[in-house]
């Protein structure tokens, strides 16, 4: 259930990002102010993690730093940037093609092997993305393929960020690790916000402080620690697998809250890519 809920959880954050849009608002400025109310809860939760265990040494915090700049800071903004020109299923079914990234960098970086089982994994999986991409381009035009290509620049970062993880995770423990990554990864989201738009950019509605609120906090850092307590419980490969409960979540929030249109290419491009990510694990 904390893995399951936690896929959720984290899965809203597209549809939150959607609803800001609405208000016309920048995405430097979303980006800012999900941050803003994020930030605080990770570093209570970096302090309580990081009780009776040893301080970080400069090459820690080094490995920290990278870590917050491609697996927090630019994967949301490159993230809150694509939504800007693709649905929130969209967004999630290439977002969840994660994995397959990971597995593609194990091959490059880590000389990991590379079987029929995966290719067929990979295959399945990117024809469900490529479905629901012709589908959406075919009624929204060319922004849909620099938004997709900003959210698949995202996934690759995240990408990154988990195959280099790996190896410090077991250093600084997960929670610890994923607090402070973020953390850092939230001043640099700042700093960005700062150097392109005025500081009025901050006075928004209320209703995007409130979504802004509810993306930070119930969105970002709930999501993180359920999923780390569920691995604890049950491991990281089912808490993996319950994950796929994400992309079908986003599609009916879409739907119910959005108004999207739920069509026969987006059930099968997810049943698809749900699919191949499942092959994939199997054959892991």
């Amino acid at each position: 259930m904390l893995a399951i809920v936690g896929a959720i959880a984290f899965s809203a954050k597209a549809i939150i990002v959607k609803l800001a849009y609405q208000y016309g608002v920048e995405t430097t400025t979303v980006v800012a102010y999900r941050m803003i109310f994020a930030v605080p809860l990770f570093v209570l939760l970096a302090i309580w993690s990081g009780r009776g265990r040893p301080a970080l040494r400069p090459k820690d915090w080094l490995s920290v730093c990278i870590l917050g700049f491609f697996g927090g800071y630019l994967t949301c903004v490159l993230d809150f940037a694509g939504l800007r020109f693709v649905t929130a299923s969209l967004e999630r079914l290439i977002v969840y093609l994660t994995p397959t990234l990971v597995l593609m960098l194990h091959m490059l970086v880590l000389r990991r092997s590379f079987n029929r089982q995966h290719g067929w994994a990979l295959a399945i999986s990117y024809a469900g993305v490529v479905l629901v991409f012709g589908r959406e381009a075919s009624f929204v035009g060319a922004d849909v393929a620099w938004g997709t290509a900003l959210v698949l620049g995202s996934a690759i970062t995240y990408a990154i960020y988990l195959t280099y993880a790996g190896e410090v995770v077991k250093k600084l423990g997960a929670i610890r690790l994923a607090s402070l990554a973020t953390t850092v990864a939230g001043f640099l989201c700042v700093l960005h916000f700062v150097a392109l738009q005025p500081l009025s950019a901050l006075v928004v509605p209320d209703e995007v402080l409130w979504l802004s609120l509810a993306n930070g906090a119930m969105c970002t850092c709930l999501p993180v620690l359920m999923v780390m307590m569920a691995i604890e419980r049950i491991g990281a490969p089912l808490a993996a697998q319950c994950g796929m409960a994400g992309p079908i979540a986003t599609i009916a929030m879409s739907v119910c809250i959005l108004n999207e249109p739920f069509t026969t290419w987006i059930a099968i491009g997810t049943a698809l890519v749900i699919l191949g990510i499942w092959l994939l694990a199997r054959a892991s």
